[in-house]
């Protein structure tokens, strides 16, 4: 029997009429419902371990934050960061503040790649604590991942006497927290902030102005994809596979990576 789909003569009507940000949230609800799919399968297939990528082998979890969760299994998330992640595995921290960590994709993945630091994991979220404490033991590295809540730019300073990489993406709130007027332990650390324009305006100019004099500053873009991908996504159309990857962005988000001088 041939099953048949028939379009409600009112839906061109109905899109024609209705709002730019309506249709966006209806979009992305659509896209939300078929990318969970996709991850059933996917996760069928490959099971719950990391494919490629920095982290490749990490034994994540059964979900995550809202989207990009199989672009994290695929080893593709966030690729653009890749090159300065492994620059940082080769220096000699001794810690990594990792503010905003949600599921701990970061926090854990770092402390797994640098067996000499201790991280410091903090998020208001605090269903985000237990995600975090969960990651951290199935990947051996409870012992080096704290995991904590409010992180205020006065806490840096317990971080002074140590080489630190700050790890940063708070949604908007890195104009408040890398002060290094407040903050003077900042001028010393290394630092990789994902950058919110669309929560606070002319954050990428003004996090550049207050660090220019102290850090070496490098803002990275991000990028279409170019990856490999395993035989079961290589099968999927290409909305699907587009659907896999994304990263689920709102507006461009660009990163700041800024080493200290001194």
């Amino acid at each position: 029997m041939t099953s048949t789909f028939t379009i409600d003569p009112q839906l061109p009507e109905l899109i024609a009429t209705a709002s730019t940000d309506s249709l966006k949230e209806a979009l992305r609800l659509l896209s939300l419902h078929r990318a969970s799919v996709l991850q059933e399968q996917f996760t069928q297939t490959y099971g719950f371990n990391v494919q490629a990528g920095l982290f490749q082998g990490m034994k994540y979890l059964p979900n995550c934050a809202e989207g990009c969760y199989i672009a994290k299994l695929l080893g593709c998330y966030e690729a653009e960061l890749e090159p300065y992640f492994r620059a940082a595995i080769q220096r000699p921290y001794q810690a990594v503040v990792n503010v905003g960590c949600s599921e701990g994709f970061y926090a854990v993945g770092l402390a797994m790649l640098m067996p000499q630091v201790q991280v410091f994991a903090y998020d208001t979220n605090l269903a985000a604590h237990e995600d975090c404490r969960q990651l951290a033991a199935q990947n051996g590295v409870s012992d080096r991942v704290s995991i904590n809540g409010l992180f205020q730019p006065a806490d840096f300073q317990q971080f002074a006497d140590r080489k630190t990489l700050v790890l940063c993406d708070i949604e908007g709130g890195e104009e408040e927290l890398l002060n290094p007027a407040a903050a003077q332990a900042l001028q010393q650390m290394d630092i990789i902030v994902e950058l919110h324009d669309g929560f606070a305006p002319n954050i990428m100019e003004l996090i550049t102005d207050r660090f220019q004099a102290t850090h070496d500053i490098l803002i990275v873009h991000g990028q279409l994809r170019d990856i490999t991908l395993p035989p079961l996504v290589a099968e999927w159309g290409s909305t699907d596979q587009l659907l896999a990857i994304s990263e689920w962005r709102a507006f461009p988000t660009p990163w700041a990576v800024m080493i200290a001088k001194s």
